[in-house]
C-alpha cells in the first residue's frame, strides 16, 4: 500500500521501519527523517501521496492539528482514503474527528497501541481498534505487520477507551510493584531476591518481570515516558468525570506522576515512579 505516516518518534520510527520492510511505500512527516521513505513538507502532502494515513503523535491537540490545521491531512485526502490514528488520545474527541473525516468521503479508525518501544520494534504491539468492521478489515494487513494481539473493540472511540483502560491498569500496577519492592528494601530484604520469589506466585506479571527489573537495576531509560503516561491518566480522570465515575487510585497515581515530573523525572521510563516513592513526600 501507499502509506503516509505522521510522527516518527520513539514508537513511530520503528513502526515505519517495519512497514518498509514489509514492502509498503511510505511517505512521512514530523520526526526523524533518516528513513527509506519520501519525506513530506506537510500533512497535506502526506495525504495526497497516500491511500492510508497513520498518525502516531503525543496528544489530542496534536492529532487535531495534524488532521485539520492549515496544510493538514484533511486538505490532502482523496475520496476513499483511510485515516488510522494510532496515538493515545481522548475517546470523546476521537468520535468527533471520525465524523469530520467521514464527511469528506473517507474512512477512519482509532487504533491505539500498547507494548512500548520493544513491541514497536518487534512488530508485536497490542492494537485496540475502534470503527466499522469493514474498515478494520481493510486495515488488517497493516496491523498484521505492526502487532500480534489485534482486536476490534467497537465503534469510533472504542479503541481509545480500551487504551485508557489499559493505561489505568498498567499505571496502577507499576505503582503497586514500586511500593512492594520499596517496602522490601526498606524492611531489610534484597528487592532483587523478593522480585524473583514473587515471579513464581500470584503476584507475577509482565510488569513485575520487566519494570520490576528496571526498578531493581535502576535503569530508567524511557520505553514509555512518565510524562506521556501522566497524559493518559489525565484522559482517564477527565473521561471519568464526564461519566460521573470515581477513579480514586487512578487520580492518586496521576498525582504521583505529577510529583515525578516536578522532580525532573518526566522523561524517564514510567518504572521510575520507584524513585518518586523512594524520595517520599516533598
Amino acid at each position: 500500500m501507499r502509506i503516509g505516516f505522521i510522527g516518527l518518534g520513539v514508537m513511530g520510527r520503528p513502526m515505519v521501519d517495519n512497514l518498509i520492510v514489509a514492502g509498503h511505500e511510505l511517505s512521512v512527516y514530523r520526526g526523524r527523517t533518516d528513513v527509506e521513505a519520501h519525506v513530506c513538507a506537510s500533512g497535506k502532502e502526506v495525504a495526497k501521496r497516500s491511500e492510508v494515513v497513520i498518525l502516531m503523535v503525543p496528544d489530542t491537540p496534536d492529532v487535531e492539528s495534524a488532521l485539520f490545521a492549515p496544510g493538514g491531512v484533511a486538505e490532502g485526502l482523496q475520496a476513499g482514503s483511510l485515516v488510522i490514528d494510532m496515538s493515545s488520545i481522548s475517546p470523546t474527541a476521537t468520535i468527533g474527528f471520525a465524523q469530520l473525516i467521514e464527511r469528506l468521503g473517507c474512512d477512519y479508525l482509532d487504533a491505539p497501541v500498547s507494548g512500548g518501544e520493544v513491541g514497536a520494534r518487534g512488530g508485536t504491539l497490542t492494537i485496540m481498534a475502534g470503527g466499522r468492521p469493514e474498515v478494520f478489515e481493510r486495515a488488517r494487513p497493516i496491523f498484521d505487520v505492526l502487532g500480534k494481539n489485534i482486536t476490534l473493540i467497537g465503534g469510533a472511540g472504542a479503541g481509545q477507551t480500551a487504551k485508557v483502560a489499559n493505561q489505568i491498569i498498567v499505571g496502577l500496577t507499576i505503582e503497586a510493584v514500586a511500593e512492594g519492592l520499596l517496602f522490601a528494601q526498606r524492611a531489610g530484604a534484597d528487592p532483587a531476591v523478593v522480585r524473583q520469589a514473587l515471579m513464581g506466585g500470584f503476584a507475577s506479571s509482565r510488569i513485575l518481570e520487566l519494570h520490576g527489573e528496571r526498578m531493581v537495576q535502576e535503569t530508567f531509560e524511557p520505553g514509555f515516558r512518565i510524562r506521556l503516561h501522566r497524559k493518559d491518566l489525565g484522559l482517564a480522570v477527565q473521561t471519568a468525570a464526564e461519566l460521573d465515575l470515581a477513579l480514586p487510585n487512578t487520580a492518586a497515581t496521576q498525582q504521583l506522576m505529577n510529583a515525578a515530573i516536578a522532580d525532573g523525572d518526566g522523561d524517564l521510563d514510567h518504572s521510575a515512579l520507584y524513585r518518586t516513592l523512594r524520595r517520599g513526600p516533598a
